[in-house]
Formats: C-alpha cells, sequence, structure tokens
C-alpha cells in the first residue's frame, strides 16, 4: 500500500504550477528505481532522487527531488503551495551542501544496483531450484520481501454452513463437555462460577444502561449480583425494563445454586466413596498384619491371631492393646467390610478394617504401609491351583520394589512344593510358602482316629503348642542332658540352620545358634530359662534312675538299664529305613471314596504314601468317568506304586446308588474279608458352587447314609469319615454317632498358616510333620513301648520312645488325650487297649535300634 501510494504521488503532479525543467528532463522510468523505509527514497535513471518522511501521507507532503546534475532545485512543490528549497521542516531532512546530494545519488544508485544483483540470484535460484522458490512462496509475508510477487488472495469459503451441520458441531460440544465432566466432577462447579459471573457482568452493563448512567458501573454490577443470590430483589425494581431483567437474573440465580448445590454434593459424595473404599487412602500403621484375599481359611486365621495376642497380653510382650489387622481384597469395599464384621465381632483383642484395592500393583502395598508391617499372609481367592499360584506369585512382585520389605515375613498359601520352591526364590522378600496340604491332612487323619484332636491341641494357643527357644546357656553340653533338664516342656528335637531334626544323636553337642523345639504352654516362656538354670541334675523317673546320674555309675548299671527297656518294646534292625523303602512297606486296605474333585490327585498320592501293596481305591461320583480320567490320567496311574483306581458313576446321596455301590465293592473282595474298608466322603464338584452350610449338610448326610447300609448288611467298616468346613456341626453329629468322624482340614491348614504368622520358623516344623517323607504324628499302641502289668511313668515311656527314634509327647488313656502331661514322674496303670502319641517316621511295629549297629 505504501508503495502505490508513492508511486502515485510521483506518477501524478499537480497541474499548478508547471513543473520545473528538471522533472521534464526526467521521463518515468522503471529501469532504477529504489524504495527505502521508512524514509522512502526514490532513485530515476536521469539522476533524480525523491525522499520523503515515512510518517506522512503523499497528499500532505511533497517530494524533495534532486538532481545529480544540477543540484537542488529552487522549489519544492507541496500541495498547490510554493515553498522556498532553504525551507525546512520537522519533518524533512535537511542537506546544507550539493556535495552531499552527490553523495547520497552515488549511494542510492549502488543500493538499486545491489538490489538487482540480488533479484536476479534469486531468479536465477528459483529456475533451477523450484522447491526452494516453492518454500519462500508459501511464507507468510513473502509477497513483501519479493516485490516481484503479489499476494494472493486465500479465496475462503464464508457461505453460512448447513443446519444439519450446526447441529451435530452442537452435539459434538455437549458431548465433550459431558466426557470432561464424568471424569472430573469439579467442571461443572467451574463452569457455573464462569456462568455466574457472565450474568453479573452482562446484567450489570444492562442496569447501568437503562439507568442512563444514573448510577455508577459497580453500583450497577452489585444490583446485577444482588438480583442472582436473592430472588426477592428484583421486586424492588421500579421500571419495567429492570424488573424484566432482574427476574431474568432471579431465575437464572436458582437455577446457578441448585446446580451448584447438586454439583458440590456430588463431588463431596464421590470423595467419601474414595475414602470409604479405601483406595486412595494412605495407611499410617506399624506392627500391624496385613492379610491379602478372602476364602474360607479367614475366619479360623482371625480366630487364631485373636487367641495369639491375648497369649501376648498375658505374657506381656504385646505393644498395643488390640492387634490391628488389614483385609486387603479386590472385593468391593462394602462386601468386605460386611464380612469382616460378621467374622470378628466376637474377637475382643483384633481390629479389622478393610481396603479394596489391587493386589498385582505395588502401589496398593505402599499404601498399606507394606513393608512396616508386623507380617503378610497371601491367601488364595480361587480354587483353579494354576490361578492361586499366579496371584501368589504376582503380589510377591508388587511387594518386592518396596525398600525394606525383606525383613517383614511374607506367609503365602502355595498349591504345591514345587510352587513352594519357586516362590522362596523371589530375591528381597522373606517367603514361607505354606503347602496347602489339606488333602494330605485329610488322608492322614482319615487312617487315625483322633489324629484332627491333635493337630487342633497343638495349634491352640491356649494349650501346649510348638515353640522355639533359643539358650546360649545349653551351648557345649548334650542334647541328652539338656533333653532331661526340662521337666515342664518336651523336647522334640534341635532347629539348626534353617532345616528341623526331630531325633538328633544323644550325645549330640548343641551349639550356641541351635534352636530347641519344645512342647508347651504359651506362658512358659516367662520361666524357661529359670526352668534350665534351676535343675542340674535332671529329672528322675519312676524307677528313680536319673539319666545324668548314670554318667557316674559304673557302665555295668547304665547297660543293665538299658536292657531292662529294650526287653519291654519291640526291637529293631540297625538298618535305616525310610517310608519309599521297599523294605517298609504299609498295610493293606480297601477304600471306597464318595465324591469328586480335581484335588482328588493329592488324596491319591497320599494314600499311595501310606498304604501297601494290594490296596483298591474305588471313587463314586456323578463326574463321568470321561472326566475324571482327564486328571487321573495313565501317568498318574503310572506313578501309583501301592494302589488301584477303580471308578464309579453315580449320584452319592441316592440311597439305592450307595447301597449297590458299597455292597458290590464288599463282593468283588470277598477273598479279602479281613483287610481293613473305610467310607470317606468328600465334597463334590457340584456341590462347591453352593453355600458352605448347604455343603456340610450333603457331607452330613451321605455319611449317616452309608453308615445306616453298611449297620443293614452287616458290612464291617474300619473308619466312616467325611470332611466338614463347620466343625460345631461335626462335634454334634460325633456326639450322637461316636462311630462317625469329621475331619475340618481346611481349617487346621489354616492355623498352621496362622501360627507360621507369628512366628516364621516354624513353618519347617509342619512342613516335615504333614509330609508323608518326613516324621509325622502317629498314634501307636501301648504295647509297643511297655509289658502288660508294668506301672510306668510318662518320663520313662519317653525314654523307651528315644530308643525306636520317636519322640513321645503325650498318651490316650481311657480315650482322653494328655498332651505334655504336667506330672511326668506319675506312676499309670495302662491297659493294652491305651495308646501313645509320637512323633516318628514310619507308621506301626517298628523294630528297635541298638546303639553301635548291633541288633538283639
Amino acid at each position: 500500500m505504501m508503495r502505490s501510494q508513492l508511486d502515485a504521488a510521483v506518477s501524478s503532479p499537480p497541474p499548478t504550477p508547471t513543473p520545473p525543467p528538471a522533472f521534464r528532463r526526467c521521463p518515468r522510468s522503471p529501469l532504477l528505481r529504489f524504495h527505502a523505509f521508512p524514509g522512502q527514497l526514490r532513485v530515476y535513471s536521469c539522476g533524480g532522487i525523491g525522499l520523503r518522511s515515512g510518517g506522512h501521507l503523499p497528499s500532505k507532503r511533497g517530494v524533495r527531488v534532486f538532481d545529480s546534475a544540477m543540484g537542488l532545485n529552487e522549489k519544492v512543490t507541496i500541495g498547490n503551495l510554493e515553498q522556498p528549497t532553504t525551507s525546512t521542516s520537522e519533518n524533512n531532512p535537511t542537506f546544507p551542501t550539493q556535495g552531499n546530494f552527490s553523495m547520497v545519488a552515488i549511494v542510492g544508485i549502488t543500493f538499486c544496483l545491489l538490489h538487482k544483483i540480488v533479484i536476479g540470484q534469486m531468479q536465477l535460484i528459483r529456475k533451477f531450484l523450484p522447491w526452494m522458490s516453492h518454500n519462500n512462496t508459501s511464507l507468510p509475508f513473502a509477497c513483501i520481501s519479493d516485490p516481484m510477487k503479489k499476494p494472493v488472495p486465500l479465496k475462503l469459503d464464508v457461505t453460512f454452513p448447513p443446519l444439519p451441520d450446526i447441529r451435530w458441531s452442537i452435539s459434538r460440544l455437549y458431548y465433550l463437555f459431558n466426557s470432561q465432566l464424568e471424569r472430573n466432577i469439579a467442571l461443572s462447579i467451574i463452569t457455573l462460577m464462569v456462568t455466574c459471573f457472565t450474568l453479573v457482568v452482562v446484567g450489570g452493563f444492562l442496569f447501568h444502561k437503562f439507568r442512563k448512567n444514573q448510577q455508577t458501573l459497580e453500583e450497577c454490577f452489585w444490583e446485577a449480583w444482588a438480583c442472582l443470590i436473592s430472588s426477592s430483589t428484583h421486586l424492588r425494581q421500579k421500571t419495567r425494563i429492570e424488573r424484566v431483567l432482574g427476574f431474568v437474573l432471579a431465575i437464572w440465580g436458582i437455577l446457578f445454586y441448585s446446580r451448584l448445590l447438586s454439583a458440590t454434593t456430588e463431588q463431596f459424595r464421590i470423595q467419601m466413596h474414595k475414602v470409604r473404599e479405601g483406595a486412595q487412602q494412605q495407611v499410617i500403621e506399624h506392627d500391624h498384619i496385613i492379610i491379602c484375599g478372602i476364602n474360607s481359611h479367614l475366619p479360623s486365621i482371625l480366630n487364631q491371631l485373636n487367641k495369639f495376642h491375648e497369649s501376648s497380653i498375658r505374657l506381656g510382650t504385646a505393644t498395643a492393646r488390640k492387634q490391628r489387622i488389614l483385609l486387603l481384597s479386590d472385593l468391593p469395599r462394602k462386601q468386605i467390610e460386611k464380612l469382616g464384621d460378621s467374622i470378628a465381632k466376637d474377637l475382643n483383642h483384633i481390629d479389622v478394617f478393610t481396603k479394596s484395592c489391587s493386589l498385582g500393583l505395588t502401589k496398593s502395598f505402599e499404601r498399606a504401609a507394606a513393608n512396616k508391617a508386623k507380617s503378610i499372609i497371601i491367601l488364595p481367592a480361587k480354587n483353579e491351583r494354576y490361578e492361586v499360584d499366579t496371584d501368589a506369585f504376582l503380589s510377591l512382585l508388587a511387594l518386592q520394589s518396596l525398600p525394606q520389605i525383606a525383613t517383614v515375613p511374607t506367609i503365602v498359601e502355595a498349591s504345591n512344593s514345587t510352587t513352594c520352591d519357586l516362590l522362596k526364590s523371589i530375591t528381597g522378600l522373606h517367603v514361607q510358602p505354606v503347602e496347602m496340604a489339606a488333602s494330605k491332612l485329610f488322608v492322614q487323619c482319615s487312617r487315625q482316629k483322633g489324629l484332627i484332636k491333635i493337630y487342633r491341641h497343638l495349634l491352640n494357643y491356649r494349650k501346649n503348642i510348638f515353640n522355639l527357644f533359643s539358650f546360649r546357656e545349653v551351648g557345649g553340653m548334650k542334647y541328652g542332658d539338656v533333653r532331661r533338664r526340662i521337666p515342664d516342656a518336651v523336647v522334640c528335637g534341635i532347629f539348626r540352620s534353617g532345616m528341623m531334626h526331630f531325633h538328633p544323636c544323644e550325645d549330640e553337642v548343641l551349639k550356641e545358634t541351635d534352636k530347641l523345639l519344645l512342647i508347651a504352654p504359651v506362658s512358659w516362656r516367662r520361666r524357661a530359662v529359670s526352668t534350665l538354670l534351676n535343675s542340674p541334675n535332671g529329672v528322675e523317673n519312676s524307677n528313680n534312675h536319673s539319666e545324668s546320674t548314670e554318667g557316674q555309675r559304673s557302665s555295668s548299671m547304665v547297660l543293665e538299664m538299658k536292657e531292662t527297656r529294650l526287653n519291654s518294646i519291640v526291637k529293631r534292625p540297625s538298618k535305616s529305613l525310610s517310608k519309599s523303602n521297599d523294605y517298609m512297606l504299609g498295610p493293606r486296605e480297601h477304600v471306597l471314596i464318595v465324591g469328586w474333585r480335581p484335588k482328588v490327585t493329592d488324596m491319591i498320592r497320599e494314600y499311595d504314601n501310606y498304604l501297601g501293596p494290594g490296596s483298591v481305591l474305588e471313587i463314586l461320583s456323578e463326574t463321568p468317568v470321561k472326566d475324571r480320567s482327564s486328571i487321573v490320567n495313565p501317568l498318574v496311574q503310572k506313578q501309583l506304586k501301592n494302589i488301584k483306581v477303580n471308578h464309579q458313576v453315580g449320584c452319592p446321596m441316592n440311597y439305592d446308588t450307595l447301597k449297590e455301590a458299597i455292597i458290590n465293592f464288599r463282593k468283588s473282595r470277598k477273598y479279602d474279608q479281613n483287610v481293613p474298608f473305610s467310607i470317606v466322603v468328600i465334597s463334590d464338584s457340584d456341590w462347591l458352587g453352593g453355600d458352605t452350610a448347604q455343603v456340610d449338610k450333603q457331607l452330613a448326610y451321605t455319611l449317616l447314609l452309608a453308615e445306616n447300609i453298611c449297620q443293614k448288611h452287616g458290612i464291617k467298616v474300619e473308619h466312616l469319615v467325611s470332611e466338614i468346613v463347620d466343625t460345631g456341626l461335626g462335634k454334634q453329629i460325633s456326639r450322637i454317632k461316636p462311630s462317625l468322624s469329621f475331619i475340618g482340614a481346611e481349617e487346621v491348614m489354616s492355623l498352621v498358616t496362622a501360627q507360621v504368622a507369628g512366628s516364621s520358623e516354624l513353618n519347617e516344623v509342619w512342613k516335615d510333620i504333614l509330609n508323608a517323607e518326613g516324621d509325622e504324628i502317629y498314634i501307636k499302641e501301648i504295647g509297643l513301648y511297655m509289658k502288660e502289668g508294668e506301672k510306668l511313668s510318662f518320663s520313662e515311656l519317653a525314654e523307651r520312645a528315644v530308643l525306636r527314634r520317636e519322640v513321645a509327647i503325650g498318651y490316650v488313656k481311657d480315650q482322653k488325650q494328655h498332651i505334655n502331661p504336667m506330672n511326668k514322674l506319675e506312676l499309670l496303670s495302662f491297659e493294652m487297649t491305651d495308646q501313645l502319641i509320637v512323633i516318628s517316621e514310619f507308621e506301626g511295629e517298628q523294630p528297635v535300634v541298638r546303639d553301635g549297629g548291633t541288633s538283639r
């Protein structure tokens, strides 16, 4: 625009007066022309130069024309006025001498030539490199930098869009607003605030206009705000327009405050919902117990932890009045709270609080303060064994990233021993995997009546339990001497280097780092050291012969006493045996299993470990044989050494079907009528989907039905056993029917988990006891340890059990169990039907091992 104005000013000279000759000798030519801003300069081919200030329009200021040959013209045309050449202006430059004008002309011509050269080079570049020309012309203001180019109109389509497009755009905008509103409810409050501010501003300006500036703008704004927040303010308006305006503002104010109240309430409700869910809340606790997952073990675990804290309070070792327990689960918070309240309502020594979160995220355990917890228990929330192990592994990986987590014992329930080894291999964690050996435990208890009571006794903190004690005072002493110096407890073995040794040599020298495994009450911890130090001479047995004084007597008397004991017990060769050795064979039995589920394979393998060759295992269930064969496949059958598995299809709760199965099973083994026959009832896979109370009723009914059939047809049954969840119902039925046994194996396993949570080292003890290849608890006939008519004390029976590589922990007399009897020196008259409770490697009659390898 500026260039065109300058051209117009030069090319259109005013009509009067007539231009001087200098201009006529200089026809306008575009060959040499230079524009400079802001002082715009024209150079013509004739040598004339035109200059004017860039701050004024050509219509109000003239153009000074210089001639390089003649100098400065005498007159300058400015509009229709003539001014002398010597006149000056505040915006026009003054040239005092002619030499300066010549210099300006030379400089101008030089700039013009350089400009032409640059333009020519740019045209050459655009000719050979058209892509650079495209980029240059596409830049903004390219027409200014290149005088050869002119700006091209954009040719924008400014037509009004059709109505459907407008509707779609409005719907799209509304959709985006709602999407943001779903993510953050605070956007609604911000929108309301903006709307409120807009209404106040618009209303204030309208009041100011209609009141014809009678009030200040500030007062008008305040009036609009008053109408918006108080609906009665518009009634005080005087003119019609003001009343209408006040009425509109009052309506918008009502809508604004109702919406603001609802948005605020919703935001508060969402925030409280997050607090109730506990997902975002940070737990500020220490020495608390974290339980991850919910299953049928949870009630028993909480009950056991309640008893443990009660005993800690009595011993004075508790750090708080109540033990804080944090229950984590991926279930909704309301469901977890309802379940936790129903379980913990009668538990007075624990305080359960819940948190809903993902058990596979590190952030969940970080918010639960897992690195400050006393212990962490991970329970399987699913029945499928592979999902159980996978979920436990992911939870441990989430825990691994936390700082100082290695000092917190983490107890994990795993499906098998292989998974236990895998979980223990995770670095940076103190993992104590507990194998879910409920099936193995059920098999053990089904073959020994009363064994389940012993397990419950050893897992009850109000009675005698397993304890690991560390005594520095016993360093350098012999194990046999230490065993006899503790009269109030039963010494079961040595815990050394993370391994349990139930049968160390009597002459084994103890180290200061060794721990003794004792069966004693929890309260015995108070007087443990004093008892050991105040019993220098040991405990005398019923025959007034103490082992500590035997060392001072002649060797002949010692050998004579040992001979007396060896003659009273069953002998054994010096060859060390194990359960996997073919030399030691189990008893031959026939077992009918009523029910089926995938985990029955663990029971089958456990029966194969205990039973001898020729044993038969028959399974009755509604599950088709084809589905069972996929689990009990030929590979599993090939692994079985001692038993044969048969299948029958039928409903276990149908009387005729169950009767036919029992009678046919016994008839097919008519030549083996003297072989013990047992009936075992387990939960069928179809029953597991229902309520546990309903499952218990079905199990009890099936067992009562089997007992009735056996009584009617004169079939002798060695064991009638059923698993059960509600042990209270099982005890109630056992009082009416003493021949029936109900085993809560799942409950016992949950008690084991809780005890390991209190003392992680006990995990190795229970792993050995519940393993068929290790030492187990057996109830054996008293005749293996004494002759009929003898009166013996428990301490004497314990000494005789040591000769059989066994640990006596109690006895059964008159159908009543006595574990760790208080008076171990009392002489007792045992009947041959009584029994001794021992920890042993083998079942049944075991020969005695002689010192020095000799046998008698």
